[in-house]
């Protein structure tokens, strides 16, 4: 958890808070989907976690795959934001956010693949069909339908 959103919890407790967000989805070269079983509710996800004060969403989203991955982004491209009552999540400890996340898709990275323990049981690249929306965290089950729907339109479209 973020230092900021640390220091509001010990003003505020458990209540609401409107938290902005930065997250990158990897997709590797044959097609996988990187994600982690997230210590907290042990369902899986992608990486990303709230924006520091002054930080760019961009700055956050690579910091957050590199701490919770260990993989460096060379280059992002913007795929959507998540938002409003289907991002709204209380964590298993009771705390309650209202996301407004902004999700990147990374396809070229490097690094050594590594979990952040506190927040990553388990890391793991899925092939789309693998996935079920029902082993994904709550608040980004939009965005992993979204993406599972854009691969799939990707591999049924025509060949050029």
């Amino acid at each position: 958890m973020s230092n900021y959103i640390m220091d509001l919890r010990k003003i505020v407790g458990h209540r609401t808070l409107m938290q902005a967000a930065g997250s990158i989805i990897i997709l590797s070269p044959d097609g996988k989907i990187l994600m982690g079983r997230r210590t907290d509710n042990h369902l899986w996800g992608y990486s990303g976690g709230a924006i520091e004060i002054d930080e760019t969403v961009e700055e956050c989203a690579r910091r957050e795959l590199l701490e919770e991955m260990g993989l460096v982004a060379e280059e992002l491209e913007f795929f959507m934001i998540n938002s409003g009552p289907e991002a709204h999540y209380i964590y298993p400890n009771g705390d309650e956010v209202s996301n407004v996340e902004i999700i990147y898709l990374c396809r070229k990275y490097h690094g050594e693949l590594r979990r952040q323990e506190e927040e990553m049981e388990e890391l793991r690249f899925f092939a789309p069909e693998e996935i079920t929306l029902d082993m994904i965290s709550p608040p980004i089950r939009p965005v992993v339908f979204r993406l599972l729907e854009k691969l799939r339109q990707a591999a049924s479209a025509p060949s050029r």
